[in-house]
């Protein structure tokens, strides 16, 4: 399955470019919240990227933008689904009713972003928390592999808004130092960051027909889910590592061959050695010598964008041969026994890597992404 175009906005600013900048550097891009008054609330720091348009106008930039990379026509885009992965949008839940009910009754946002950018195929939209974009690249990469369809385009989007900061400052799971230190001892929790990517999935000989080449190749997926709790992920990981031994086996592959892990990483109490948990049982011994970091620690917690988000950065650390900073750790935590990424990691070209993501509920994701060749 070959990735043909990505395109990313964040708080590092537009462009891979300007990610791949942060996340190797460990620089993180949080600062002072300015879209909202922050005064009643414990935290005021996100990762904003300061005058950032609309979410439907990001959005459509960015599948512009991984659609004109991937060389798509406009027969092409015409035969394409969109498959968009979107938190709610503030401004269209405050609309006038009859407003709200004619958009969504001309299928929503996916549908009027789908006519802006000319993509003319089926369209989904996803809207389960953390693992929404990496959903919707497992359902793209199983509509291609079926034969339904040549290629699809996901896309996601979140901006900070004041209802999300809101909620996730009441359940203190803001860090209120500011800082977002995955795995770390003394890790606060997580902070909230704009993220709009959009990837371009295609069939190999489709590809390969149109003279595009692979930015990299998405060579096993898998999900799970373990119902645990409605917050809190399954202590043992169990969802975590049956989601990774799920993409390790489609893609016939031997935990061994993993030479990067990006974890979800939220720097919360819970999560973290969850997570940790579920590499151990999904890798054995190898979970321990694995490079593994988290780039929330860079660009903040994208919520419904994060899938789509790690895996461009996923997808830039396989092609640079550099590996993200797991930014703000301070020391380590014995229930969190994993290889991290430190300051100044030296040159690393592995040949696969993991994305993981992980969501409220108990649903688990993991993208399993190969380098390309060329």
């Amino acid at each position: 399955m070959a990735i043909t175009g990505m395109a990313v906005t964040t708080a590092a600013g537009r462009g891979t470019a300007a990610l791949a900048e942060r996340i190797f550097a460990g620089r993180p891009a949080f600062g002072p919240v300015s879209r909202f008054d922050t005064g009643r609330y414990r935290v005021g720091v996100d990762a904003h990227l300061p005058g950032a348009g609309s979410l439907f106008d990001e959005l459509a930039a960015v599948v512009e933008d991984a659609c004109s990379a991937a060389r798509l026509t406009g027969a092409d885009r015409a035969a394409c689904p969109l498959l968009l992965a979107a938190h709610r949008d503030p401004d269209f839940a405050r609309l006038p009713a009859a407003q709200r009910d004619a958009a969504l009754a001309r299928d929503g946002h996916a549908g009027a972003l789908a006519r802006r950018t000319g993509l003319g195929g089926p369209l989904r939209t996803y809207v389960t928390a953390c693992v929404s974009a990496s959903t919707a690249v497992a359902d793209a990469a199983a509509m291609i592999t079926s034969g339904r369809v040549d290629r699809a385009v996901v896309a996601a989007g979140y901006l900070v808004s004041e209802d999300d900061f809101a909620l996730f400052d009441a359940g203190r799971a803001l860090a209120a130092d500011g800082r977002v230190r995955p795995f770390s001892a003394g890790r606060g929790g997580l902070l909230l960051g704009d993220g709009v990517a959009a990837v371009v999935l295609e069939a190999e000989p489709a590809a390969t027909g149109r003279g595009t080449p692979a930015l990299a190749r998405l060579a096993g997926w898998g999900r799970a889910g373990d119902a645990y709790h409605p917050c809190r992920p399954r202590p043992a990981g169990t969802g975590t590592g049956r989601a990774v031994t799920a993409a390790l086996r489609r893609a016939g592959l031997r935990p061994a061959d993993v030479g990067y892990v990006n974890a979800h990483g939220t720097a919360t109490p819970a999560n973290d050695p969850a997570e940790a948990a579920g590499l151990l049982l999904a890798l054995g011994g190898h979970a321990g010598k694995v490079p593994v970091s988290s780039t929330k620690s860079v660009h903040g917690h994208t919520l419904e964008a994060a899938g789509l988000v790690e895996l461009v950065a996923t997808v830039l650390a396989l092609r640079d041969g550099r590996l993200p900073v797991n930014a703000g750790f301070l020391e380590a935590d014995p229930h969190c026994p994993l290889n991290l990424v430190l300051d100044d990691p030296p040159q690393h070209r592995p040949k696969y890597a993991l994305s993981l993501n992980i969501a409220f509920g108990g649903a688990n994701t993991a993208l399993l992404v190969e380098r390309s060749a060329a």
